[in-house]
This record gives C-alpha cells, sequence and structure tokens, in this order.
C-alpha cells in the first residue's frame, strides 16, 4: 500500500511541477488542468494510505468527501473545492463543456497552482506519517 501511495503522489508532484512551468509560460488551460490533476491525485494518495479503494472520479469534492469521512483533514473551503471541480472539463476539451464560455485567467491559474501546492504538501505529509 505504501509503494501505491508513493506511486500517486509522485504523479500529483509532477502534475504540480508542470503546473508551475505551465502558468511560467502562460499556457493557462494546460496549467489548470494539471494543477487539478495534482489535487485529484494527491487526494487518491491520501484515500489509499487510508486503506479505501479509490473511486473512478474527477470530482475533488467527492474525493474530499471520501478523505473526509476517515478523519483526515486536508484544507480546501467549499470556493476552492467549486473552483477546481469547474476547471478540469472547460481546460481540456473546449467543445461542449460544462462551461463553455469559460476562459482562464492569470489569477485563476495562480490560485489553483497555490491551492495545488497546499494540497500536495498536506497529502505528503499525511502519506508519510
Amino acid at each position: 500500500m505504501k509503494d501505491e501511495c508513493r506511486v500517486w503522489l509522485q504523479y500529483a508532484e509532477e502534475n504540480l511541477a508542470s503546473a508551475e512551468v505551465l502558468l511560467q509560460s502562460q499556457l493557462l488551460n494546460p496549467c489548470l488542468q494539471n494543477s487539478q490533476q495534482a489535487i485529484e491525485k494527491a487526494l487518491k494518495a491520501v484515500i489509499v494510505g487510508a486503506g479505501l479503494h479509490v473511486p473512478r472520479t474527477r470530482s475533488i469534492r467527492e474525493l474530499m468527501r471520501l478523505v473526509r469521512s476517515h478523519e483526515t483533514s486536508i484544507e480546501m473551503d467549499e470556493d476552492e473545492l467549486d473552483l477546481v471541480d469547474s476547471i478540469y472539463l472547460p481546460s481540456k476539451y473546449p467543445l461542449g463543456s460544462a462551461l463553455p464560455d469559460f476562459a482562464p485567467t492569470d489569477a485563476v491559474a495562480q490560485r489553483c497552482v497555490s491551492i495545488s501546492k497546499r494540497v500536495v504538501a498536506a497529502a505528503s505529509d499525511l502519506v508519510s506519517l
């Protein structure tokens, strides 16, 4: 189980590093996608570490609910959950997404990278305990 946690966390860290590079390059859609993926994979590392089955979902809210149900805390407020859940489809698929008029801004990308850093760091601390 520890090896599986490490793999999820390694992928999360790689997505976070990618998001940071993409933000510096002003490639905002892939920055947002990698930020979301970093959070998703970090939460899945915590879920594996708790001995739970990893659900096949991209919903950060759903993953966070599972993490919190096992008395494990990673800080994300409701606005952050809404934001991160809202960016996955429009950042990956330009047509027919949930938010067809979505145009990422530097401020949104910076905020998502910041959230990702916090979540990946918290997950790393929890998994290494």
